[in-house]
């Protein structure tokens, strides 16, 4: 998959709820086994929350797995062009996935994990049932980075590529003051 929106390395609140993990899940819809997994993953999720809340829970749950064709439920817009082609959701846990590379090492570099990965995720749907909000969302467990992928979201871009080293013969007088219009000092 691919990953969009990441908040790997620091849980994130949105609006004010309770600061969780998260990525938006980019699953490919070239593959049809992909939609049958999370076809699977839905009914199974869905037969656990009704034995578990009854009659509460509806049989036809609110689902949490968007087209990436179509438009957000949120305000109707379209999905951004990184989601076309494929099956979008948000996977999310109040604790911190595992999170590895290739040969199963935890990644502590919070750089490496940006929105554009492409990666194996280890994900859990579940049923909730708040008394006006009843469906299936997903949990995110584990994550395991498989290949960088081009970064959503702008161009990511190196210091090194922004700035030259500056030496003590050099310091400040490396820094061209007619370019940036202040003839205060700069420290």
């Amino acid at each position: 998959v691919r990953l969009s929106y990441t908040h790997l390395d620091q849980p994130y609140s949105q609006k004010g709820n309770e600061p969780k993990y998260s990525a938006v899940v980019l699953v490919p819809k070239s593959n049809p086994a992909n939609r049958a997994k999370i076809d699977a993953a839905i009914r199974a999720a869905t037969e656990k929350a009704r034995d578990r809340f009854g009659a509460a829970f509806p049989a036809q749950p609110k689902i949490s797995v968007h087209d990436g064709d179509g438009v957000r439920p949120s305000d109707g817009q379209p999905f951004g062009d990184e989601c076309r082609g494929c099956w979008v959701f948000t996977a999310y846990n109040k604790n911190k996935p595992s999170i590895v590379d290739g040969n199963l090492q935890p990644i502590i570099d919070p750089t490496e994990l940006y929105s554009g990965i492409i990666a194996n995720v280890g994900i859990t749907f579940f049923g909730y049932n708040a008394p006006q909000n009843k469906g299936i969302g997903v949990a995110l467990d584990n994550v395991q980075k498989v290949a960088d992928g081009e970064p959503l979201g702008g161009t990511r871009v190196r210091a090194e590529d922004d700035f030259t080293v500056l030496t003590p013969q050099t310091g400040r007088d490396n820094v061209p003051q007619q370019d940036i219009g202040y003839d205060i000092p700069l420290f």
